[in-house]
């Protein structure tokens, strides 16, 4: 039976639970900036011990502030531990653009090129952008929400693959939302180029709630592919999830008193 989580449950009390299983662990988790979900995940994490905490965003500044804040935690940690045994976490910071293709291969090269970190134990696809009004495409063309929440990701995981398969027992977390619920997977007209009277214009039928949607259904779309695929194969287990509703960083982009109307 699983334990008795609830909203009133604390990073502390998860942490009595999962400590031992973070403990030695090396993670990599993206979207890890000040004042984000993923700069508080890390941490929380750094707490129970982990052997290498990876933190990759696309703000180098944002990054070296992310990193010295969790090396400043991590080492008045380990001061006031009455523990005699308290090996030190490493944190390692990688620049990566996911909305960019050719940042992603980059960054994916580099990580596999630390030949002193063999395997990848947890892989967590936590950055993401929400509610971008105005419509945008990537370098390599594609609309922005699909370019950095999903095409992205799914490169750099699968580029990833070699050290995350030589991990002992793999997991992959891609975190979606809720907002999976706003629309279903556009196969034929991801990037919102065809209108209602079907001409075809780029951006012409965007709607960036639409387009939030389809990226997080493709998030879980992802998750589950994984599972199948290399579950039984490679012990690799793959998850997708809704985070909740926390205002972050992420909703930047949106006013809320006029985001609210276009969502009813």
């Amino acid at each position: 039976m699983p334990p008795p989580y609830t909203t009133q449950t604390t990073t502390a009390d998860l942490l009595a639970d999962y400590a031992p299983l973070i403990k030695g662990k090396v993670i990599l988790t993206t979207g890890v900036s000040p004042n984000s979900l993923g700069g508080f995940f890390v941490q929380s994490l750094a707490l129970a011990r982990p052997s290498c905490l990876i933190l990759a965003a696309r703000n180098a500044d944002q990054l070296a502030q992310t990193a010295a804040a969790l090396q400043a935690s991590i080492s008045i940690s380990t001061s006031t531990s009455t523990s005699t045994n308290h090996p030190t976490t490493q944190i390692r910071t990688l620049q990566i653009d996911l909305s960019s293709l050719e940042s992603v291969r980059a960054a994916a090269a580099e990580v596999n090129g630390w030949d002193d970190l063999p395997a990848i134990d947890v892989v967590v696809n936590n950055a993401g952008i929400m509610g971008v009004p105005d419509y945008r495409r990537s370098p390599e063309g594609f609309e922005a929400h699909w370019a950095t929440n999903h095409l992205g990701p799914f490169l750099f995981t699968n580029l990833l693959m070699p050290k995350i398969v030589a991990a002992p027992s793999p997991r992959v977390v891609v975190v979606s939302s809720d907002g999976h619920r706003l629309n279903p997977v556009r196969f034929d007209d991801f990037n919102f180029d065809v209108s209602h009277s079907a001409s075809v214009t780029e951006g012409k039928s965007y709607d960036r709630w639409r387009a939030y949607g389809q990226s997080k259904t493709a998030n879980m779309l992802f998750a589950l592919s994984l599972a199948q695929k290399l579950g039984l194969k490679r012990n690799l287990q793959a998850f997708s999830l809704h985070p909740g509703v926390i205002f972050t960083n992420l909703d930047r982009d949106v006013d809320w008193s006029v985001g609210m109307k276009e969502l009813r």
